[in-house]
């Protein structure tokens, strides 16, 4: 039997089409919300433990809160304030914003009037940020000013974004372009084997394909309370956390910036989430404080940016009694294999494989000559080209948009097999990409950074296992002077940012490589451990 998954196609995406349109009006769903419907809650813990916000109180002083009819003309307003910036359809505009609703109302109210937002981490350095604004030339920066940024032309700063929000048009007079499903909606930058992130170019019907992760990885439901550990400006939490919960009518709920992981439990509590999404590290703190409270609402985790194990999903669900599901997926083409809450697992399965590929999309693993594979065997995790998900390309760099695809197939550049029931086995990439608790970092980016130190000969980078399920990344150096780790620590504090920056140095004679002279990367991590095993 070959290892190819394919159920038939997803319903076509209808056209015209908007993606903010969808999820403001829950084009998907039976009718939209109704406007003094909660859609976000952004949470801080209560003094008052017993204190709570369920469906049909008041929320707390301490949670800010929009309802739909709030969050629908604060985007009407962001998106016509921006127009009136002298912004037109199709001009990209660089989010530089924080851990605060901001992000995702612009990011929504850009899409709305046609423009393409570019989300990007608020822990981007100035040289970081620069090569962005080089390889995508955007009209405009829409800026905080404690977000790190370097100067553009046009800045619309935070304070006119916030005005702009409360100076929405009446709806009879705001238009939201409707228009092809494959014209460009928003752009993303991944790490890429190439050394340097890449901007991944995604249409209008992105946002149509994630239903597929909405029935048979979430299980999310108009009346959940979905409580999401990460930052807004996190493509994880944007996706997961509060476009998929608001395109089908239900509450999200965000942590307020600072929030400790160890409070997230109350939270969860108190506010009677029902669905808790989060990185597995996540869990895995969770699991290390100093008990849980029980989490009656709680119908089960979701869990993804790196792989779930299963002695994490067993302990999870010793200490709560729900279940962890995991799903797979990539800035190219979001979440496309998961754990399906539907569907029972065998115990000694959850960690082993990732679950299955999701009902709607045709997935293979492939042969060096792009042919599937028998069942359980190894090869390359492919998706089909004409995935309503998959990206429309990577900006400025058609060859490597070409390199990706074979045949009808893109090449995920991920390792796996296929079981006799039609599940995930994950094993690894096939390059060297490195998993920074659920960002995605390239090796290359990193060396190339730490390369500028004037003083340092050789630099390798790679993810290193500390203790189980727990990888850091680590740097491996030489040099003819004595650079210290301290020192390195603080170049790369001005050059990376904070998730992909090395947390060990360890300076070496000479780094490991083979018989031609290159680096053996995978050798790496036994140095580290060997340096780590002897006595000082």
């Amino acid at each position: 039997m070959q290892s190819l998954f394919d159920s038939g196609p997803f319903a076509p995406c209808p056209a015209p089409f908007n993606l903010a349109d969808h999820v403001l009006f829950q084009r998907g769903s039976a009718q939209p919300a109704a406007a003094d419907a909660m859609a976000l809650a952004v949470l801080a813990v209560q003094a008052n433990a017993e204190a709570s916000t369920s469906p049909g109180q008041q929320p707390s002083p301490q949670v800010q809160s929009w309802t739909y009819g709030n969050l629908r003309a604060a985007v009407r307003g962001t998106g016509t304030g921006l127009l009136a910036q002298g912004l037109k359809p199709g001009d990209r505009v660089l989010l530089r914003l924080g851990n605060t609703p901001i992000f995702p109302i612009a990011y929504l109210g850009a899409i709305a009037v046609g423009l393409v937002p570019v989300p990007t981490s608020s822990q981007l350095t100035e040289p970081e940020v620069a090569r962005i604004i080089d390889d995508l030339s955007p009209a405009a920066v829409l800026r905080d000013p404690e977000v790190r940024s370097v100067p553009h032309p046009h800045e619309i700063d935070r304070d006119s974004l916030e005005a702009m929000q409360r100076h929405a048009p009446a709806e009879d007079r705001f238009q939201m372009p409707l228009g092809d499903p494959d014209r460009p909606a928003y752009i993303v930058y991944t790490s890429g084997t190439g050394g340097n992130p890449r901007a991944v170019a995604h249409a209008h019907r992105a946002i149509w394909a994630r239903q597929m992760m909405i029935r048979h990885w979430y299980d999310l439901r108009p009346d959940d309370r979905l409580l999401h550990a990460g930052a807004f400006n996190w493509t994880f939490t944007l996706g997961t956390g509060l476009m998929d919960p608001w395109s089908i009518g239900a509450t999200a709920l965000i942590p307020v910036e600072g929030t400790p992981v160890t409070a997230l439990p109350e939270l969860l509590r108190q506010h009677r989430a029902s669905l808790f999404a989060a990185a597995p590290g996540v869990y895995r703190k969770l699991l290390q404080a100093d008990g849980l409270p029980d989490l009656p609402a709680l119908r089960h985790g979701l869990c993804a940016g790196e792989k779930l194990s299963g002695q994490l999903a067993r302990s999870w669900h010793q200490t709560t009694g729900t279940q962890l599901y995991e799903a797979f997926g990539m800035s190219e083409c979001s979440t496309f294999i998961s754990a399906d809450p539907a569907r029972d697992r065998d115990a000694a399965e959850v960690g082993d494989t990732l679950g299955w590929p999701q009902p709607g999309r045709r997935v293979a693993i492939l042969d060096p000559d792009g042919n599937p594979v028998p069942r359980n065997t190894p090869g390359v995790i492919a998706i089909d080209r004409h995935d309503p998900g998959l990206m429309l390309g990577y900006v400025n760099a058609p060859e490597a948009t070409r390199d990706r695809y074979r045949g009808d197939w893109f090449l995920t550049g991920d390792l796996g097999e296929m079981t006799g029931d039609g599940q995930i086995r994950y094993l690894g990439r096939n390059d060297d990409v490195m998993n920074a608790g659920g960002y995605r970092v390239s090796p290359l980016e990193v060396e190339a950074a730490l390369m500028a130190h004037p003083d340092l000969e050789q630099v390798a980078v790679t993810s290193v296992e500390v203790k189980p399920d727990t990888h850091i990344i680590v740097a491996f150096y030489t040099g003819a002077k004595d650079v210290t780790a301290e020192a390195l620590s603080t170049f790369a504090k001005t050059r990376l940012a904070r998730y992909k920056q090395p947390r060990a140095y360890l300076r070496l004679d000479a780094l490991p490589s083979g018989a031609n002279g290159k680096l053996l990367r995978r050798a790496l991590p036994d140095c580290y451990i060997r340096h780590q095993r002897t006595p000082s």
